[in-house]
Parts: structure tokens; sequence; C-alpha cells
């Protein structure tokens, strides 16, 4: 196998890491702001996605390490959400999900047959990433709604 081009990898890596932390800082603060009957469960759910985030990012960070590198103390870009309309919040986390999963494809692709561990890692991401997509589609779909809510049209 050939080597990776270590700078380019933790390039990436270190992005990976801001995103991941700014999602602990969106998705608690998202969290204080829903209101209304399905409060518990929508705050619930936010903070789990939070942890969900510092997870990552632990993991992303033991990556950077591991590679000999120093992982980034910056955060990504934090979009503040004008309303508390849960709709919005999760529209915005479709998003922002989205621009993660594209990172770790993007990893993928620097190792992808040139750093077994890592490239699982990459896969075992966008699979973790994609199936949060797929949960906030279902939960942005209208009761009833069997088609995907990203392949509504405009």
């Amino acid at each position: 196998m050939a080597g990776i081009d270590t700078e380019e990898v933790v390039g990436v890596l270190n992005r990976l890491l801001e995103a991941e932390l700014a999602g602990v800082v969106r998705y608690t603060h998202y969290s204080f702001l829903v209101f209304g009957y399905s409060r518990i469960p929508i705050i619930s759910w936010l903070r789990e996605q939070a942890d969900e985030s510092l997870t990552h990012a632990h993991k992303v960070g033991e990556w950077i390490t591991n590679l000999g590198a120093y992982p980034s103390l910056g955060i990504g870009p934090l979009l503040d959400v004008p309303k508390s309309d849960v709709g919005v919040i999760l529209r915005d986390s479709l998003e922002v999900e989205g621009a993660a999963q594209a990172l770790y494809k993007q990893l993928l692709v620097l190792v992808e047959g040139r750093h077994i561990a890592l490239e699982e890692f990459a896969r075992e991401m966008i699979l973790t990433e994609e199936m949060h997509a797929c949960a906030v589609d279902k939960m942005l779909r209208l009761p009833g709604e069997v088609a995907s809510f990203t392949s509504r049209p405009a």
C-alpha cells in the first residue's frame, strides 16, 4: 500500500474536528430553544446529538495525534437559527451534517487503499452521518408521508 499525504489528511481531520466541536455547541444551543408539548423528547434527541458530536471529535482528535500532528483549537462555523422552530433547526442540522459527511468522504478518498484503519474509520463515520441524515429526513416529513423530505421539490 502506498503511503498517505499526512499533511493533507491531517488538514481534513482538523476541519472535521472543528466541525464536530461546532456540532457540540450547535446542538446544545438548539436544545435550549425548543418549546411546546414536544420539548422533552426533542431536547433529549438534540443533546444526544451533541454528545455524539463530542464522541466524534474525540475520535478525530485521536487520529490527528496518532499521525503525529497537533489538533486544531478552532471551531467550525456556528450559524444562529433565528427562531425556535424545530423544522428550521432540523433543516440546519441536515445542512451541517451533509458538510461533515462530505469531509469524511474527502478523508476516505485520501486514505482509501493507503491506510486501512483510517479508511475503515472514514467509512464508519460516513455510515453514521448518513444514518443521522436519514433520521432527520424522517423527522422533517409530515405524518403519513413516505417520500423523502430531501427529494421534495423546493
